[in-house]
C-alpha cells in the first residue's frame, strides 16, 4: 500500500527542485556558498568489497560468490573492481586470474600488490587491467613494520611502478596511512610515483584518523603541492576507513576538494570497522551533490542483499539506505505525513533504489495505518471500531513472551559468534602439534599486544 508516486523521470535532478519552486521546502545544499568550487562533474566508484571487504574477520567467499558479486558490481556501473590479492596464496592467485577472465561489461578489474616485484608479477600473471601498488611511508611503519629506510622504500616504489607500466597496465599508487604521514613525505613519494608512471594516487586514511575538515586540508595541500611540481592537478583517489564512523563524511570531503575516484565496500564491510559504504557514498553524491557516479541506484539494495548473504553477516536494521528500517514507519504522525506527501518523512523516494516503505503497528502508533488499510479494502468502520482493532493488535503484541524473544535473540547471536570463530583453540593447537611434531603444554597463554 503506497501513496501516489511522484514522477520518476529525471527524479534525481528534478524532484527537490519542483518542491523548491513551489515554495514547499528549502534546499541549503544548492546555495552557491555551500557548493565547493572544486566539485567534479563525475565521480568514479572504485569498489573494494572483494579485497578489503573479505578482510572482515572470519569471512570467506566461494569462487561462485565472488564472481556473482563482481558481476553485480559491474552491471551496477562501478568503474573499478578490486577482486583479490594474488600474492596472498596460490589459491588466491588462481581465483583472481579466473575472475579477471570472466568477462565484464565496463569495469576495470584490479588486483593490488605491495611495492615488491614478486607481488606485481603475481598480478600480471592474473591478467588484470589495473594494479594498485601500496606502501606506507611514515616513521611508524618504516621503523616497526617495514624496517626499511625511506630511500629503500622510494627505490622499491619506482622499480615496481616502472615494471608494471612496461607491461601496459594501469598503475595506481596507494600511500598507506597517508593520513598520519607528514605532508613533505607525502609529496616526496607521490612525486616519485608520478614520475615513475603512476596513473593515479590514492590517499589512504588507514585507521580512519581524519576529520572531514582535516581531509579537505590534506587533499588540498597534496593537490596544490603536486600542481606546483608538475603544472597540472594530480589524479587523486581516497580510501577511508570507518573507525570513528566518518568514512562516508571523509570520502565526501575529499570529493569536495576535487577527488574523482573514491573507494567503497558494499554495506561498509571491511577490516575492523570497515570502510566507506558503497550505497551511502553513491546516494549522497547522486542526491545531495547532484554528481553523476555512473552507478544505477536501483541496484544498490540488491547488492547489499547479495553481500549480506555471501558474507553471512547481517546488515544492521538501521543502516542508511539499505537497512531494513531505512524506510520503516510506525508513529501515527509519520504515517499520516507519508500518505499526505511521501517526502514529508522520506529523505528521497525509496523507489529510486527499488525499495518500498514499510509500516508497523505498535505502542507508538497504528491508528492511521489501520484506517488506511480499511479504506483500501473498502471497509467502513466507526472511530470506536478502529480503536478496538488497534487495541486488540497491541494486546496480542504485549502478550508475547518478551523473555522468550530475548532468549532466541541471544541464542542466535551466540551461534553467529561460534560460526564466525573459524576454529577453536583446541583445533588450532591440534593442527600445530600435527605439523610441528611437538608436544604442547596447554593451556597456551593468549596473545598480548603491548605498546612499545
Amino acid at each position: 500500500m503506497r501513496p501516489p508516486l511522484l514522477e520518476r523521470d529525471g527524479m534525481r535532478k528534478t524532484i527537490f527542485k519542483k518542491l523548491e519552486a513551489q515554495g514547499l521546502i528549502a534546499n541549503y545544499n544548492r546555495l552557491r556558498k555551500n557548493l565547493p568550487p572544486r566539485l567534479p562533474e563525475r565521480v568514479f566508484i572504485w569498489d573494494e568489497t572483494l579485497r578489503e571487504g573479505v578482510q572482515t574477520p572470519t569471512v570467506f567467499l566461494t569462487y561462485v560468490e565472488r564472481v556473482k558479486l563482481a558481476k553485480l558490481l559491474d552491471e551496477a556501473g562501478v568503474s573499478i573492481i578490486t577482486v583479490g590479492f594474488p600474492a596472498l596464496s596460490e589459491e588466491e592467485k588462481t581465483a583472481v586470474k579466473r575472475i579477471a577472465n570472466e568477462g565484464f561489461q565496463q569495469a576495470s578489474i584490479a588486483a593490488p600488490a605491495r611495492a615488491i616485484k614478486s607481488d606485481v608479477e603475481a598480478c600480471l600473471d592474473c591478467g588484470v587491467k589495473e594494479i594498485p601498488i601500496f606502501t606506507p611511508f611514515n616513521g611508524l611503519n618504516l621503523q616497526y613494520r617495514l624496517k626499511m629506510s625511506k630511500e629503500q622504500v622510494l627505490k622499491n616504489t619506482v622499480e615496481c611502478i616502472e615494471y608494471a607500466k612496461r607491461h601496459g597496465v594501469t598503475v595506481d599508487f596507494v600511500l598507506e596511512d597517508a593520513s598520519r604521514t607528514p605532508l613533505p613525505d607525502i609529496l616526496q613519494i607521490f612525486e616519485v610515483a608520478l614520475k615513475a608512471g603512476a596513473d593515479r594516487l590514492v590517499i589512504a586514511d588507514t585507521v580512519g584518523f581524519l576529520r572531514p575538515l582535516s581531509m579537505r586540508y590534506l587533499v588540498s595541500h597534496v593537490r596544490d603541492g603536486l600542481q606546483q611540481i608538475f603544472g597540472r592537478e594530480p589524479p587523486l583517489s581516497v580510501h577511508c576507513h570507518n573507525d570513528f564512523g566518518l568514512a562516508t563524511a571523509n570520502t565526501l570531503a575529499a570529493v569536495e576538494e576535487g577527488v574523482a575516484y573514491v573507494h567503497t565496500c558494499i554495506a561498509g564491510f571491511g577490516e575492523r570497522a570497515g570502510v566507506a559504504p558503497l550505497e551511502e557514498v553513491v546516494a549522497a553524491l547522486e542526491i545531495l551533490y547532484n554528481i553523476d557516479t555512473g552507478v544505477d541506484m536501483k541496484k544498490l539494495y540488491r547488492l547489499a542483499q547479495q553481500a549480506e548473504k555471501s558474507f553471512a553477516l547481517p546488515i544492521q536494521f538501521h543502516k542508511p539506505i539499505v537497512g531494513e528500517n531505512a524506510f520503516a514507519y510506525e508513529v501515527d504522525e509519520h504515517v499520516e505525513g507519508i500518505f499526505a506527501h511521501p517526502l514529508i518523512y522520506e529523505p528521497f523516494p525509496p523507489e529510486m533504489i527499488e525499495r518500498e516503505p514499510q509500516f508497523y503497528i505498535s505502542r507508538s502508533g497504528g491508528r492511521q495505518l489501520v484506517q488506511k488499510r480499511l479504506e483500501a479494502a473498502g471497509i467502513k468502520a466507526t472511530p470506536w471500531q478502529v480503536d478496538e482493532i488497534v487495541r486488540r493488535i497491541r494486546s496480542m503484541q504485549e502478550s508475547l513472551d518478551k523473555g522468550g524473544t530475548q532468549m532466541t535473540f541471544y541464542q542466535i547471536k551466540k551461534l553467529m559468534k561460534e560460526l564466525r570463530r573459524g576454529i577453536t583453540e583446541e583445533e588450532f593447537w591440534q593442527i600445530v602439534a600435527e605439523v610441528t611434531k611437538q608436544k604442547l603444554k596447554l593451556p597456551v597463554p593468549p596473545l598480548e599486544v603491548k605498546q612499545p
